[in-house]
Order: C-alpha cells, then structure tokens, then sequence
C-alpha cells in the first residue's frame, strides 16, 4: 500500500491493513483493507455520489483529498469492493471518478483565483458545474 503509514494485523482469520493518509478529511483520516475478502473501507476519504466535506479547521485539504483518493486507486483493483464513509458500497471505477472530480474542481477554482475573480464571482462561475447533476 502507497499510504503514509501501514500497519497489518490478523481479526478472526482475516488481515487487516489500517492505513494513515495523512490530513485529506480532516488531519487524522485512515482506510482499513481486508486483505482476504478484498474490501477498502475508506473512511471519509471517499463521498461516493457526494461532493465532500473537507474539515481544513481540523487539517483538511483538497490537495490531502486527492493524494488519499490517489492511494486509493493506486491499491484496490477491479474486483475491490469499495466501502465509502459516506454513500453507496463503490468500486474501483467510482474511487477514479471521485479522484477526477476533485482534481477538475480543484483546476476550475485555481484557474479562477489565478484570474484574480473574487469569491463570489467565483461561485457564480460555477466551477463545479459538470458534477452538480451527478
């Protein structure tokens, strides 16, 4: 696993890999994986079918959601089930979705503050537009 940190442990016959993002969510956010039946329970660190809430009064960030989301593509496969901290049981597909999602906010928004648009200029630009109906 491409985490910040790992730690495995066996639970009832099963190998359980908690792993430490660093700040994303919030500045404490972990995954478990559970080797055997292959299941990612991710945590807050993926609202799947939601735009997040991302805590930077507790250490969040954009950038820490999409490094976690990265990690999270990096390490499950096609055939991961996919436990969200919020929203529908996912997979490998809605993890990548989620991470595109942010990084093309994230781009939107840079690119408006980047023009020197204020705040609520910036909304009514509607930088995540292409993801509302979703």
């Amino acid at each position: 696993m491409l985490m910040k940190t790992s730690n495995a442990m066996k639970f009832h016959g099963t190998t359980l890999k908690l792993n430490y993002y660093g700040p994303c969510h919030t500045d404490s956010d972990i995954s478990v994986y559970f080797v055997e039946p292959d299941v990612l329970a991710t945590g807050d660190t993926l609202w799947n079918g939601y735009y997040p809430f991302i805590d930077n009064e507790n250490g969040g960030s954009i950038d820490g959601m999409i490094r976690a989301a990265n990690a999270n593509v990096e390490n499950v496969t096609e055939h991961t089930i996919v436990v969200p901290g919020h929203g529908p049981l996912g997979s490998r597909t809605d993890l990548i979705a989620f991470r595109d999602m942010l990084v093309t906010i994230r781009g939107n928004i840079s690119r408006l503050k980047d023009e020197g648009k204020p705040r609520d200029e910036i909304i009514a630009a509607k930088p995540t537009a292409d993801f509302d109906g979703k």
